[in-house]
């Protein structure tokens, strides 16, 4: 450190962290690190900033259902509505790698469809992507990530390709569901999951174990068979020059007289630092991508930033089996069934489906911690009333949805009058299930238990619950009504891009992640399409 710098810190002030880069990104989950490893290998001088710490996953991820929790982003953030989202792990992380460290590798691929809900429905939001648009990063990242999956998959269109890998094993939870919903005609498969079924070997990465269906995917992967970011796309990118600084907290970006951004400051280490860049990426997620923004007064000509937040609709049917079970073994969502993505069509024989989109069937493994918290809230069981509920852990199976969310101006995100320990307003964020969501939540109940009726499940019940945290920063064509345009790209800051979910126009009857890596892949891909031209 110069002597200069070395007198700004002692005083204070904010220390220049080095000369100008290319890019910086801020965030390294599912948005920022497909980026940050396609912009350095083309070339470029890029820096991450990551909020959280870099682990070891051999030596930081234990079997323990209790050590998971330092995976999860736990600054307080306030929740408001009818229908308050909780936070933390279910739907944010923090870390080198960011939520996937704690992500259960679920990755199917959204459906045309759910890219045209407005068209289809009358309802919601078009993205204004087509299938097609996204469908070359499907493949590319199925294939670089060994995915593991079924092939032919029954769902969706004619895949180029096929899953590199074969499907994980079905758990007691999927075989239960598998048998039950053959007998109702219902279609299953082995779901896509981004753990490896069998070791493999990633290009630019080289050579990753196979899963040991050690079943704790929520508290890091300590062998490195799931797909999170730390293992896969940050090595790549570190390979090609790219440097990540960790336990780097992003407060404020600065602009030149032209309105295009200059820097970016951010603490570190209880001190402040800054980092010029000619470019800057925002995957920073749907909570503190938008935060941010709204902190330094930022790409919101069109009001939008922080508007239409979504939680995807997430309704689980626990029973209670003669069968040994054993929840916590085995990839959590083992089992899929997506002949719900467009209830509509079936008739009556499961309901009446009138709402718009659908959603997907999914068996759930769980932990024993988590289980024990999700029964005391939502059966208000406590004492030996739990315990001898929990005795039954065992012979326990689950099933949930993952549903479509339509977008609402009511369900936003605010700066709240109360201030984290970095003395920055904390985040407010306002959620009210719509008539659409519990429409959808009543269907997908009903047939939940119809399911588990079929399996033999005794002791019924439901936990009503949201997952993911989706929208406030909606791409668009048009300035007035979104954020960025459809390469990310803001509006208002040219050199300013968003890539994480708080861009998706809707919700998608999908888990997000394998969408957010195809939408940070195309925004890297048109980035650099941009500068070989010479534009700004």
């Amino acid at each position: 450190m110069a002597d200069s710098e070395m007198r700004a810190q002692a005083a204070g002030g904010t220390v220049d962290a080095g000369g100008t880069v290319d890019a910086v990104i801020a965030g390294t989950g599912a948005g920022g690190a497909p980026l940050l490893a396609r912009l350095a290998r083309a070339g470029l001088k890029v820096v991450a900033l990551e909020a959280g710490k870099r682990w070891d996953p051999a030596n930081d991820f234990a079997t323990d259902e209790r050590a998971q929790a330092k995976l999860f982003w736990n600054d307080e953030r306030l929740s408001a509505g009818a229908d308050p989202t909780p936070f933390g792990n279910n739907n944010s992380g923090i870390g080198v790698g960011g939520s996937t460290l704690h992500y259960t590798a679920y990755t199917p691929r959204a459906q045309p469809d759910d890219l045209c809900l407005h068209t289809q429905f009358g309802a919601g939001c078009d993205w204004p992507l087509a299938y097609e648009d996204l469908e070359p990063y499907y493949d590319e990242l199925e294939a670089f990530l060994g995915v593991s999956g079924p092939s032919p998959y029954p769902w969706g269109p004619p895949r180029r390709t096929s899953y590199p890998l074969a499907p994980l094993p079905l758990n007691g939870a999927a075989q239960l569901m598998q048998r039950a919903c053959a007998k109702m005609g219902l279609r299953t498969s082995p779901a896509a999951n981004a753990a490896l079924s069998a070791p493999y070997h990633q290009p630019g990465v080289g050579w990753r174990r196979a899963c040991t269906n050690r079943g704790f995917c929520q508290a890091g992967c300590s062998t490195g068979a799931k797909a999170s970011m730390d293992v896969t796309f940050i090595p790549l990118a570190l390979a090609h020059g790219a440097e990540v600084r960790a336990e780097c907290f992003v407060t404020q970006i600065e602009l030149d007289k032209q309105g295009r951004v200059s820097g970016v400051v951010y603490t570190r280490d209880g001190h402040e630092e800054r980092q010029r860049c000619r470019t800057l990426f925002l995957c920073a997620g749907a909570v503190e991508t938008p935060r941010l923004l709204l902190l330094n007064g930022l790409a919101n000509s069109s009001g939008q930033v922080g508007r239409n937040f979504m939680a995807h609709t997430g309704v689980q049917v626990w029973g209670r089996f003669e069968e040994d079970v054993r929840p916590y073994k085995g990839i959590p969502g083992a089992l899929i069934s997506e002949d719900t993505h467009r209830p509509q069509k079936a008739g009556p024989a499961w309901g009446d489906a009138d709402f718009a989109g659908g959603y997907l069937l999914q068996s759930i493994g769980v932990m024993p911690v988590t289980y024990a918290s999700q029964t005391a809230r939502g059966r208000g069981l406590w004492g030996e009333a739990l315990k001898a509920h929990m005795r039954g852990y065992n012979h326990t199976a689950g099933i949930n949805i993952l549903g479509d969310c339509l977008p609402s101006p009511d369900n936003f995100l605010e700066l709240s009058d109360e201030k984290d320990a970095r003395g920055l307003p904390k985040p407010r964020v306002h959620f009210t299930a719509g008539e659409n969501e519990k429409k959808m939540t009543a269907h997908a109940d009903a047939l939940m238990r119809a399911i588990w009726a079929e399996a033999g499940g005794q002791d019924l019940w439901s936990f009503p619950r949201s997952a993911h945290t989706i929208g406030t920063c909606r791409m668009g064509r048009d300035a007035r009504t979104a954020v960025v345009d459809p390469d990310g790209r803001s509006f208002d800051v040219p050199n300013l891009y968003i890539s994480d979910n708080s861009t998706f126009p809707s919700a998608l009857s999908a888990n997000p992640a394998l969408t957010i890596m195809a939408l940070s892949l195309r925004t890297s891909d048109r980035f650099l399409e941009r500068a070989q031209r010479g534009e700004d």
